[in-house]
Parts: structure tokens; sequence; C-alpha cells
């Protein structure tokens, strides 16, 4: 019997499908990477098709696990090559306990690679400025002020560490401008609230005024999304993914992505000397050891301490 808390059962290619999409569009993983992913994923599907597991509901550690050890005993594979499938199988194992298809047993049993974890790339504070300040008014002042859709975009998905998916979700109802909090549905559908500061306050507040009710349709189909489409439809991920990419060529970036800026907003934190704890929890990582890794980005920070409170720093 199914868990009150897990999804129904969804076809295994389905849910390969959509952790590709996932990985190109929330994560900009560059083809190749995605590639080598699809080939790890289609072998393991295939392994457990011939052994009619076909749905998500069917997984067990021990079928992954196995799937793994014949790997070692079948092929002559190079230990970096077995590396990356375990690190594919994780990946999907918590894809899926994170969209609520399976529990967190699947990715926890499976050991971790040395080579898995890959240090995330992140932007300097300067970047940040001026992708931030990249969305400029037109020159036709009769054109539809979306410059001010995007800045403020830009300053959630910095400013609160949004996931695109989670800026894309994002409702009227979800903002306590006098508090200064979000609150967010993330994955899993778990709740948790993230404040903001000023600039995103403020960018917001001239986006609702200025641009969001000359996009919106009258009949409210929108469904108090908050960002809007041209044609007045929510915005998507992809729609996001494209908006961030447009304004980082006009700063002058280049391989930047929505996740990108959730990475750079992690670690300016933690350089700034906030506590791991908390941006595990206003980035809604539900184990500590995700939100470590950004502690290996700031290495310079890591070096500081170091050098002023060990007594041979």
């Amino acid at each position: 019997m199914l868990s009150t808390h897990m999804r129904p059962p969804l076809p295994l290619t389905d849910a390969r499908d959509r952790l590709m999409n996932y990985l190109r569009i929330e994560c900009g993983l560059s083809p190749n990477t995605l590639a080598a992913y699809h080939r790890d994923l289609r072998d393991l599907l295939e392994d457990l098709a011939t052994q009619s597991i076909i749905t998500t509901d069917a997984l067990t550690p021990r079928l992954l696990i196995e799937h793994l050890a014949d790997l070692r005993r079948k092929r002559s594979l190079q230990a970096s090559t077995i590396a990356r499938h375990v690190a594919s199988v994780r990946i999907f194992c918590r894809w899926l306990a994170s969209e609520g298809y399976t529990d967190d047993a699947l990715s926890e049993l499976i050991e971790r690679p040395s080579q898995w974890q890959k240090i995330p790339e992140v932007l300097s504070e300067t970047k940040v400025r001026a992708l931030i300040e990249a969305p400029q008014p037109p020159k036709d002042p009769r054109s539809l002020p979306i410059w001010l859709r995007d800045r403020a975009l830009l300053e959630f998905l910095y400013g609160s560490g949004l996931r695109a998916s989670e800026a894309a979700d994002l409702r009227l109802e979800n903002v306590h401008s006098t508090l200064g909090f979000l609150m967010v549905t993330g994955k899993g559908s778990k709740q948790r609230l993230v404040p903001f500061g000023k600039p995103a306050e403020t960018a917001l507040k001239t986006y609702l005024e200025e641009c969001r009710p000359k996009l919106a349709k009258p009949d409210g189909r929108d469904g108090s999304r908050i960002f809007l489409s041209r044609t007045g439809r929510p915005l998507e991920r992809v729609a996001i993914w494209q908006i961030v990419k447009r304004h980082a060529r006009t700063a002058g970036l280049s391989g930047v992505y929505p996740h990108l800026l959730r990475h750079s907003f992690a670690t300016h934190l933690l350089s700034g000397g906030a506590d791991l704890r908390v941006v595990q929890e206003l980035l809604g990582h539900a184990n500590i050891t995700t939100t470590q890794i950004y502690t290996r980005v700031d290495q310079p920070r890591l070096r500081e301490v170091v050098r002023k409170f060990h007594p041979r720093g």
C-alpha cells in the first residue's frame, strides 16, 4: 500500500524524462553531461525492465545495488565511469524522493562516490549586480514595462535563493510584505518561509503597480501567479531560464542560468558569516550535507577562519 505521503506510481521512463528536463532547465547542465546521465539511466531502466520493474513504486535499494554491482562485474569500466553511474542513480533516486515518488532510503543506501559532489559555480557580487541591473526601460515609453518584471524576478532568484520552479509558482498571496517574507512551496510540496530584502521589495512593488496589471487577464486565469508572460499566462520555468540567459548576455556574462543565482545566494550568505543550518532552512534542503557543498566554494573564507581562530593559524 502506498504511503499517504507518496504520489501515485509513475512509469520509470516518464520519471527519467522529467528528471532530464529538470537537469536541463533548472540546473543548466551541459548537453554532454545530460547525454551521459541519460545513457546511465537508460542502462538502469533496461536492466530493470528485464525484471518487469517498470514503475517507481517497484524500486528497491536491492535492485539498484545489484544493477551497480553488475556493472562492476560484467563490464570493464574505469572507476570514474562506475562513479558516474552511481552518481546518476543517486540523482535519479534523490529526485524521485524530492518529488514524492519514493522515500530517501533509495539514495541513502547507495554508496556516495568520492567524485560525486561537484563544487557549484557562483557569480561574484559585482556580476550579480550587473545581471540584476541589466533589465532597463525601453526606448519607446509606450512599450510594456516588461523590464520591471524581469528586474523583480532576478531580485527574488538571487535575494531569496529561489529555484526557477519556485519563482514560477509564486502567487500574490504568498507575499507577506509587512513582514518581508515569502511562503515558498518547494520540492515535494514542502513549504518554507524565506525573507526578502528591501531591493526585492521595491522591485516587486513597482512591478505589481506598473507592469503586472497590464499583463493580467480580466478573467483571472493567471491563478494569481506573480510573474506573467506578455500574453498574461504564468511564466514557466523555460521562460525564466530564457529571461536569465538574455539579461546575462546584456551584462556580458556567459554560462549563467537560474540555479546559478541560487548557488550565489547560498555562498554569499556563508561568506558573510551566516550559520550553515540557517542557509539549509532558507534553501529548503532536507539534508544538511546538500548545503555543506557551499562551504567548499568559499575557500578564502575557510583559510581566514583558520588563520584567525586556530592557535597555529
